[in-house]
């Protein structure tokens, strides 16, 4: 078990990561076109401010998913140092029930009906369906699921 969950991390890690460096690039080039054309070229472009913004969302997202995979996430540690091991460990569990129930409802839920909601709405410059964009939502979500399922069986498997 403990070996298909090493192996599960690494992939999503590698994959998630990928996606990320992927979008940062993107980012750097389409600011980098705006700066260029509206100050250079005194025409500036109409769709890399949008692309920009929508990348961020896209990378913002992705980069919480594996903050949560790396348990980097921002936490309060001061409970956790001063209780025993067996009380650590619950608490630890309890948190992750915590995080698995907002992300199941507020990002997978909501992001779904959100993504069906916009999906004939386009969006002003790049004309592409704003489902697009809010499906990070879902899949974000998702991602944090499978990284925190990952979390708990390392907490628990911790402690054997």
């Amino acid at each position: 078990m403990k070996k298909f969950c090493t192996i599960t991390r690494k992939i999503l890690n590698n994959s998630i990561l990928s996606l990320c460096g992927f979008a940062l690039i993107l980012l750097v080039v389409t600011v980098t076109w705006q700066v260029f054309s509206r100050y250079i070229l005194n025409d500036p472009s109409s769709f890399t401010d949008e692309l920009s913004r929508y990348t961020m969302i896209w990378l913002g997202l992705l980069g919480a998913s594996y903050l949560f995979g790396k348990n980097a996430h921002l936490a309060i540690t001061l409970l956790p140092s001063h209780l025993p091991e067996k009380a650590n460990t619950a608490l630890q569990i309890f948190i992750q029930i915590l995080i698995l129930t907002f992300v199941v409802l507020a990002m997978i839920k909501g992001g779904s009906a959100l993504v069906g909601r916009t999906m004939q709405q386009l969006s002003p410059a790049l004309q592409i369906p704003m489902a697009y964009i809010y499906m990070i939502l879902p899949i974000s979500g998702v991602v944090t699921v499978i990284y925190v399922a990952l979390n708990m069986i390392d907490t628990v498997w911790k402690k054997k």
